[in-house]
């Protein structure tokens, strides 16, 4: 069994999307979260998950609160630790010391559109797809070596919210897939990229012809 610990700083909908998928090979040792109210921390709890809270207010500085939060994530020996909804940017050192065992989602296809707002400046954009990218995390933001993606066309009279709740539902699907594939040792890091098996042949189009 590998050992995953999820932080979240909300209601965790991506969480929850990994804990039902009940991954084989898979105990989610804790949740954790830096904000006392978040609502995935009840969510959890109610299914008998360990949960904690290291609130990033009672401390003075990240390097601070990232040591406080490494120190509670070690605790419970994670194999691989998953940012899901965590608002919070990591140090370089903090990122170092999970190195190969940290994944993240980010609401567009990366390299593009890191950072906030990713849908609305997709739509001013004129692009014709936007998604989501899972991906180990690196001390550069929004980086690091690309596990899954998955796309949606956008839609003429398409608002950021509308875009958002399409891109969420790809996530729910692409994140516990990539957990599983972790759990399973699918996922080699070669040469700053993800190792992925022989795929069909095919190709996307947007729009489509």
């Amino acid at each position: 069994m590998k050992n995953i610990v999820i932080l979240i700083s909300g209601r965790g909908s991506n969480m929850q999307a990994i804990v039902d998928a009940n991954i084989a090979g898979a105990c989610i040792a804790a949740v954790i979260s830096n904000r006392p109210d978040a609502a995935g921390l009840a969510w959890a709890a109610e299914r008998g998950i360990a949960t904690a809270v290291v609130d990033h207010k009672a401390y003075a500085s990240r390097e601070d609160f990232d040591a406080a939060l490494a120190q509670v994530i070690d605790g419970f020996q994670p194999q691989l630790v998953v940012l899901a909804g965590f608002m919070r940017i990591l140090t370089a050192g903090f990122t170092r010391r999970y190195e190969g065992r940290m994944l993240n989602i980010h609401p567009s296809l990366l390299p593009a559109f890191p950072g906030l707002h990713t849908h609305a400046r997709a739509l001013e954009m004129g692009c014709k797809v936007a998604g989501c990218t899972v991906h180990f995390v690196t001390a550069e933001l929004d980086h690091g070596p690309i596990v899954s993606q998955g796309v949606v066309s956008l839609l003429p009279g398409d608002t950021p919210d509308s875009v958002a709740a399409r891109v969420l539902q790809l996530e729910h699907q692409l994140y516990p897939d990539a957990v599983r594939r972790f759990v399973a040792d699918e996922l080699n890091i070669i040469d700053g990229r993800v190792a992925s098996p022989d795929q069909p042949p095919g190709s996307l189009m947007a729009p489509a012809p």
